[in-house]
């Protein structure tokens, strides 16, 4: 395949990924309007539009499939057939099944890999026969677009379900047709003609392969409403991810060199500061300074995308899931708008998929515990998403059995985690967060959901790699909730740079309350453990000297106590001196030293040197480990 026909599949395939992603969502929500006949021309032109496409690059399965899924969607349209979870479970299967063929195409570039015979039958046969089942369970989904926090729902309905494999979400904006598009879509295509079903933006394919163009084809769709013989400017351009990472790399690289170049400028200022050309020498240098500022929260913007492309592939998972738990579940979303940078969002879907299963299989009660606790028999899962300063919050909330301490303490000693005498020292807060230790599961029996005591240690550990935070909160009979807490981005973050002795380590700016002056009399040992007495609250210590081992050379009256909260649990870093508030841009330390504790990265100072950023939500667990009830 030629670099042409390369791009065009690239192309072709970037465009389906968006309108599958949509699929899911549409199909929940149709289910829930079976009325909606603008929702359904809008699924019947996106499966139309997939179906053209392929056929103008000669995947003959894919085609096959989706004609059938258009058909059928056709006798919704023109009212032979009604739609019903029966119908809707038929065409999600049909929507699965293109997934699985688009994976063969981007895998091997090829769709002859996967079996399609048993689906299309299915869709033939449910054209035949429109007989109706019986609904599963509901589920339903409410949004509401914008407020920080969660509360009621603003609109719901309820959603029948019926299993379905490989969840999958995203948000996309998808194509639309002229009313003499769709005249023409309501014909059955011509099978052997597949190329003359040409999907909106396929006429600029077509136009760039006949002048051999090497452009790349622009992601916006021609909209049916635009004026007539005028033509509507593109204003969106499709950029890999990678080519925004290289991009941003080299952003960090210029940041680091402008802390370098500006500790250099200081330095002549300070010795020449009667110099024109030291005087003309700085005001380059702020200039630069702004310049480079400005770049940076550019490239930083266009990285940024709405947490919705995270969350909406929930609607979907959690119809399939609850229908398997047989439970009746509400999902309802909530700052759906605020904007994550792309890196965060890749990484937080697992984590997110993972609380959402706990919830609705340990959390959520099935509707005859729920009615005789005096519930509705219909529980909630609510996620939502807000801006906090320079972090991002996102919320996964039940109102379910909540989390049973005395459960999780028998768990732990059984599984070997802890002793009768560290339970009993433990604050029930510290019990609940045992559930995140590698292996640690509560569930009696092991399902396809949960209870393989793997998951919520993924997403401590994915939470924790991306220098979040994560607080587990829970009220037995009432629910829980985990809140988790992310920086805006993952490249470049304020630090707080700090010495002990003659090392000098960067704390997250995003984690820091406050840094006071202390005596080391004032500091107290209570059964092992350092604490502090600040404003008459008792806060628990970590000497940064000790955790890595640092001699100590110096013998001072006083330090500095770093006040840091992660997570709502609060300590102090004892350190030996305030350097400044730097801008910092976070380098990996490769795979050798990637299971360091305590340790998120390193960065290049101004003056050259190389320090280590603290990850402070893993410190936070070498006091909690020592942390008694007495404190």
């Amino acid at each position: 395949m030629n670099d042409e026909m390369q791009e065009i599949l690239n192309d072709f395939l970037a465009e389906s990924t968006e309108m599958l992603e949509a699929l899911d969502q549409h199909f929940v929500k149709l289910e829930a309007e079976p009325s909606n006949t603008e929702l359904l021309n809008e699924i019947f032109r996106c499966m139309h539009s997939m179906k053209g496409s392929a056929g103008f690059l000669g995947f003959t399965h894919l085609v096959e499939v989706a004609h059938q899924g258009e058909s059928l969607l056709n006798k919704l349209r023109q009212g032979e057939m009604t739609v019903s979870p029966f119908i809707i479970d038929i065409i999600l299967e049909a929507v699965d099944a293109v997934k699985a063929l688009q994976a063969d195409i981007r895998a091997t570039g090829e769709d002859s890999h996967v079996e399609t015979e048993m689906i299309v039958n299915k869709l033939t046969l449910t054209m035949e026969s429109a007989a109706d089942l019986c609904p599963p369970p509901p589920v339903s989904v409410s949004k509401k677009s914008d407020g920080p926090s969660p509360g009621s729902s603003t609109s719901s309905s309820s959603l029948p379900m019926k299993p379905s494999e490989n969840p999958m979400g995203g948000q996309a904006s998808l194509a639309t047709h002229s009313k003499a598009d769709e005249e023409e879509n309501d014909k059955d295509d011509d099978m052997s003609h597949p190329s003359t079903e040409l999907a909106p933006g396929l006429s600029e394919v077509l136009d760039k392969m006949k002048e051999a163009a090497s452009r790349t084809l622009q992601a916006a769709h021609p909209t049916s409403n635009k004026p007539a013989g005028g033509k509507e400017e593109d204003q969106t351009v499709r950029v890999e991810t990678r080519r925004l990472d290289h991009v941003m790399n080299l952003v960090g690289e210029l940041v680091l060199n402008r802390n370098r170049l500006m500790k250099l400028g200081f330095g002549l200022e300070e010795q020449y500061e009667t110099n024109a050309l030291v005087r003309e020498l700085s005001i380059t240098l702020a200039q630069l300074n702004l310049v480079t500022s400005d770049l940076q929260l550019a490239v930083m913007k266009t990285r940024m995308v709405p947490i919705r492309k995270v969350f909406s592939r929930f609607p979907r998972l959690v119809r399939d899931v609850a229908s398997k738990l047989g439970k009746h579940v509400r999902l309802e979303l909530a700052g759906e708008d605020t904007e994550v940078d792309k890196s965060v969002a890749d990484e937080l879907g697992d984590p997110l998929v993972h609380l959402v299963r706990n919830s609705m299989d340990h959390g959520l009660e099935t509707g005859e515990e729920r009615k005789l606790k005096g519930k509705s028999s219909e529980g909630y899962v609510r996620l939502s998403a807000y801006q906090e300063g320079n972090s991002i919050v996102i919320r996964v909330e039940d109102d379910g059995r909540g989390l049973q301490v005395d459960k999780i303490a028998a768990k732990a000693v059984a599984k070997g985690l802890a002793s009768e005498a560290d339970l009993s020292a433990m604050a029930p807060k510290d019990i609940m967060n045992m559930i995140f230790l590698p292996g640690f599961s509560t569930a009696d029996q092991v399902s396809d959901l949960s209870g393989r005591g793997v998951g919520m240690d993924v997403v401590r550990t994915n939470i924790s790699r991306m220098n979040g935070s994560l607080d587990l909160d829970s009220e037995l009979g009432r629910g829980s909730l985990v809140t988790i807490k992310l920086p805006l981005t993952v490249a470049i973050i304020q630090a707080l740079m700090v010495e002990v002795e003659c090392a000098t380590f960067a704390i997250p700016l995003a984690s820091v309350i406050e840094a006071v002056k202390v005596k080391k009399e004032d500091i107290k040992s209570v059964n092992g453990q350092a604490v502090l007495n600040l404003r008459e609250r008792i806060l628990p210590l970590l000497d940064l000297g000790q955790t890595f081992h640092i001699p100590n050379s110096q013998a001072t009256e006083e330090c500095y106590v770093v006040v840091v909260d992660v997570g709502e649990r609060r300590f102090g870093v004892v350190v030996d001196r305030l350097k400044a508030q730097e801008e910092v841009v976070i380098k990996s330390l490769g795979e050798y030293l990637a299971d360091v504790q305590g340790v998120a990265g390193a960065t290049i100072t101004g003056d050259g040197k190389v320090v280590l950023i603290l990850d402070m939500a893993d410190l936070v667990g070498e006091v909690q480990s020592t942390t008694l009830a007495g404190i």
